[in-house]
């Protein structure tokens, strides 16, 4: 049985009419009420661009209130949104549209080197004459997916997270109940909206009622001087961001009314721990993933200290499990609950290995102690995070194999006092190429943070008796 609920938006425009819903850096705000009229008006015009119920449709932006819009806009057709991360190269994004069948590309400027597909600018869906006619959605059937973004997984082939408004909504529910609510918070977003941390806190704002304070990308005086001024009282950040507002804050405070600072993309150094404590900021360590649709595991301020390297505790109503082992012995994390994926699209098998009676197979190693709380021991086995960033090390081999120069590939992550990690390849390779020819050719295929720091040449790779790469060994090579 499908559960209905009148459409999001729409709801908080009624109650909150006159809230504000979006703030900028330079005063600019959006109430819910013009939010959901601006969102209604882009449904009718892409209507006028031939967009149906359930088309596929990409959106490549940064950060704006136009993206947030088209975003509502696509929920009234019952269009499906795909978030196309702007850091991927053009080879990248056309995988990616091609995979996931998209019908239309909505995008900031033009790209002529997507021209593959059907695209048009947030300027020229203003331009179209919207169409009046149409009976836009009223009602959102929590079942029905709304948005998809992709994820290497452990393979190095793309995913599409398929996300349905039931998992929007109990990610934002969870977060809820276990940060409760206050009337003056207004939540920080330097990430991303096309990754899942910008996305659900834009989703939570609506949800909630609440203003987020939106941002193009993450600036360290920028955010700053919101959490400091501009009266933001929660914000999403990663350990990269962390630490430098840490250094940045210097001997300061942050107000009383700031009560949170979420964050995610992996464990935070122990040292960086002992200078929040001392700058009593509150850090609410978490442990998530695209799949789960945000966090689904946090570790409250109270712990952080007492629970060095803990991701805390399951939200409610999440469950978490660690694979046929007890308190205490390491084994593969898996995770249940309604904000978790449904499943990858046009996946089968991958979902069939992933996911088993409502349980998904994370890949991530770790265990619990007797108090129940996690401890992440390695994040998917060679998952490198780079300043936030999931890097696959299976993903750059690939596209390192596809020079005919190069035999083998191996690649593993390397620790970096400024992004955590970062990826280092070594290959087995024809005695005239260059490594100024490997980075040219992965320039243009690889995001820039995926892009290995370092490549080495090397005579053979470590194997294991089933001839399969040992990554974690290529580390004894630096």
């Amino acid at each position: 049985m499908c559960t209905v609920i009148p459409h999001w938006l729409d709801k908080q425009a009624d109650l909150s009419p006159n809230d504000i819903a979006v703030e900028l850096k330079d005063g600019t705000t959006i109430t819910f009420s013009r939010l959901a009229e601006n969102s209604r008006e882009k449904a009718r015009k892409l209507v006028a661009a031939n967009v149906t119920k359930g088309d596929h449709v990409a959106i490549l932006s940064g950060n704006s209130i136009e993206m947030m819009e088209t975003i509502h806009a696509c929920s009234y057709l019952g269009a499906v949104v795909v978030l196309l991360n702007m850091r991927l190269t053009a080879y990248e994004m056309k995988q990616q549209m091609q995979d996931a069948n998209v019908t239309l590309l909505i995008i900031e400027t033009e790209k002529k080197e997507l021209t593959e597909c059907r695209q048009i600018t947030f300027e020229q869906l203003e331009d179209l004459e919207a169409d009046r006619e149409m009976q836009l959605i009223e009602e959102i059937n929590l079942d029905k997916v709304f948005t998809m973004m992709y994820t290497s997984g452990t393979s190095g082939f793309p995913k599409a997270v398929q996300h349905t408004y039931g998992n929007h909504w109990w990610s934002a529910t969870s977060s809820s109940l276990n940060f409760g609510q206050h009337h003056d918070d207004k939540w920080l977003v330097p990430l991303p909206l096309f990754h899942v941390s910008g996305l659900s806190t834009m989703l939570k704002g609506i949800i909630y009622g609440m203003p987020i304070y939106l941002l193009e990308k993450f600036d360290v005086e920028e955010v700053h001087d919101a959490i400091m001024h501009k009266q933001v009282t929660m914000a999403s950040v990663v350990t990269v961001m962390l630490q430098r507002l840490v250094n940045y804050l210097g001997d300061a405070s942050y107000p009383e009314a700031f009560r949170c600072m979420l964050l995610g993309g992996g464990p935070a150094p122990e040292t960086l721990l002992q200078q929040t404590k001392e700058k009593q900021i509150p850090v609410f360590q978490s442990y998530g993933m695209t799949e789960t649709a945000s966090q689904i595991v946090t570790l409250s301020p109270k712990d952080a200290l007492r629970k060095i390297g803990s991701a805390g505790k399951p939200l409610f109503p999440a469950q978490l499990t660690i694979r046929g082992k007890q308190a205490g012995e390491v084994g593969e994390i898996l995770v249940k609950g309604p904000m978790v994926t449904t499943g990858y699209f046009n996946r089968p098998e991958a979902n069939e290995q992933t996911f088993s009676n409502g349980w998904l197979a994370t890949g991530d190693v770790g265990y619990l102690d007797e108090e129940g709380f996690l401890y992440v021991v390695d994040r998917r086995s060679d998952l490198i995070i780079s300043g936030g960033e999931n890097v696959y090390p299976s993903e750059i081999e690939n596209v390192l194999l596809q020079m005919e120069e190069i035999f083998e590939a191996g690649v593993t992550g390397k620790k970096d006092s400024e992004w955590g990690e970062v990826p280092v390849a070594f290959v087995v390779a024809d005695d005239n190429l260059t490594t100024d020819a490997m980075f040219s050719f992965l320039r243009d295929r690889l995001a820039q943070y995926k892009q290995p720091k370092e490549i080495y040449i090397t005579d053979e790779l470590p194997r294991n008796a089933a001839n399969k790469l040992v990554r974690h060994a290529l580390k004894k090579l630096f």
